[in-house]
């Protein structure tokens, strides 16, 4: 088997892994998504789930679903875009849902639609790199695969890490897949497990107005 063989082969078990688990998280947690969802529309006016155009695998667009967090229009409010601790757009149900990372949990959609995996880079909003300054000249190999609900650089630092930081790390997740394949995921898997349960580094500090 040559070298190309072994890194599809490493991305098709990917993706098994990735619709096995989406689709049984799905099952277990449609209960809490439906209590979410009354909560959201009781406390405020506006979507239940809240979408934005990020930039995913290859540098195509889609579309990344979450529950809302904010009061409806907060875009057009304050820091527009940029949320912050302790903002005070972000709804008393939304400080919940973002403690313990249920806003993410719509990505498990995105994932079953193959727009998403569960471990990958993070997907930027559009424009949102091309404003930094000190990106590294090989920052786009980290569009080379699918953005992820969870990554290496969320394990490693998540909102302490500036974008650079970031993507250094996304570079390497790149490089350790394509030698170990989801031995990889699954270790970063059950990091940020850890990491959901013991809430660190909770607040997002790039462009996440939801």
């Amino acid at each position: 088997m040559n070298i190309m063989s072994k890194v599809n082969t490493k991305f098709a078990l990917k993706r098994i892994l990735d619709v096995l688990l989406a689709a049984l998280a799905l099952l277990l947690i449609t209960p809490i998504w439906l209590v979410v969802a009354i909560l959201i529309r009781i406390e405020s006016r506006g979507e239940v789930f809240f979408r934005q155009e990020r930039v995913g695998k290859n540098q195509k667009t889609f579309k990344i679903l979450k529950f809302r967090t904010m009061i409806s229009g907060a875009q057009n409010v304050g820091s527009g875009l940029f949320s912050y601790e302790n903002d005070p757009r972000i709804t008393r149900v939304g400080q919940k849902l973002r403690k313990w990372s249920i806003d993410e949990t719509p990505q498990l959609i995105n994932i079953l639609q193959g727009k998403m995996s569960i471990v990958g880079p993070r997907p930027p909003v559009i424009g949102e790199l091309e404003i930094e300054g000190t990106l590294p000249k090989n920052y786009e190999n980290r569009f080379s695969v699918l953005p992820g609900v969870t990554g290496l650089a969320q394990i490693s630092g998540r909102n302490s890490l500036n974008w650079n930081e970031k993507i250094q790390f996304d570079l390497a997740y790149v490089e350790k897949f394509k030698s170990l394949g989801i031995i990889v995921d699954l270790s970063i898997i059950l990091k940020t497990v850890y990491i959901v349960i013991s809430r660190q580094n909770v607040i997002e500090k790039e462009k996440n107005n939801d």
